[in-house]
C-alpha cells in the first residue's frame, strides 16, 4: 500500500496515471526545467516519465509523491521524492520540483520535512543525498535549511542545453537535520 503523507497544508499521494497532465504541465514549464534534470516537450513524451515512476516502486529502488491540496487531491502542484534507493547501503537520492506560482511560500520544505521523516524512519533509511544545479541557490539554500550539509561540487558533470553544468552535492545523515 501506498504511503500518503499529510503536512498541516499538503497531502503527498501516489503519482497515478491520471496525473499525466500535470506532470507534463511541471516538466515542461520553462522555470522549473531550468534547473531540474527532466523534461518532456508533448504529452505523450511523459508516459516515460510515469513509467519511471511505476518502476521505481516496482523494484523498490525509490518512491515518489505528488503534492496536493487535501481540499484539492487532484490537482498536483510538485512532486518529491526518492530515487536511486541502495537498501544495502539505506542510503538514496532526493529529488523535487514545484510550480512556480507555488515557490516563495514554504510549500516545498514543509513536505521535504515529511518525506525526510519516512524516509528515516519507514524507509529505514541512513543518508538521503541531494544533487544541485551550481546556479540554483534557492534549492541549495533549502537543502541547508533542512540540515543538509553541503559535500562539495561535482564539476561539469551533466551535459545539458548544450554545456557543461556543475553540479552541488548534499548529504543528510539519520538523526542530523531539523
Amino acid at each position: 500500500m501506498f504511503p500518503t503523507l499529510e503536512t498541516p497544508r499538503f497531502r503527498l499521494r501516489e503519482i497515478t496515471l491520471a496525473d499525466t497532465r500535470a506532470i507534463f504541465a511541471g516538466l515542461s514549464h520553462p522555470q522549473v526545467i531550468r534547473y531540474y534534470g527532466v523534461s518532456y516537450a508533448t504529452l505523450e513524451a511523459t508516459r516515460v516519465q510515469m513509467d519511471w515512476y511505476r518502476s521505481l516502486l516496482r523494484e523498490r529502488t525509490g518512491i515518489w509523491w505528488g503534492i496536493c491540496t487535501p481540499n484539492n487531491p487532484a490537482h498536483l502542484i510538485g512532486a518529491c521524492g526518492y530515487h536511486e534507493w541502495d537498501h544495502g547501503h539505506r542510503c538514496a537520492e532526493l529529488g523535487y520540483w514545484l510550480l512556480p506560482e507555488y515557490w516563495g511560500g514554504g510549500v516545498m520544505r514543509e513536505c521535504l520535512e515529511a518525506v525526510i521523516a519516512h524516509a528515516f524512519v519507514a524507509m529505514r533509511l541512513h543518508r538521503i543525498e541531494a544533487v544541485v544545479d551550481l546556479e540554483n541557490p534557492a534549492s541549495s539554500g533549502l537543502l541547508r535549511r533542512l540540515g543538509f550539509t553541503h559535500e562539495g561540487v561535482r564539476r561539469e558533470c551533466e551535459y545539458k542545453d548544450g554545456r557543461y553544468l556543475s553540479l552541488d552535492c548534499f548529504g543528510l545523515l539519520a538523526g542530523e537535520g531539523r
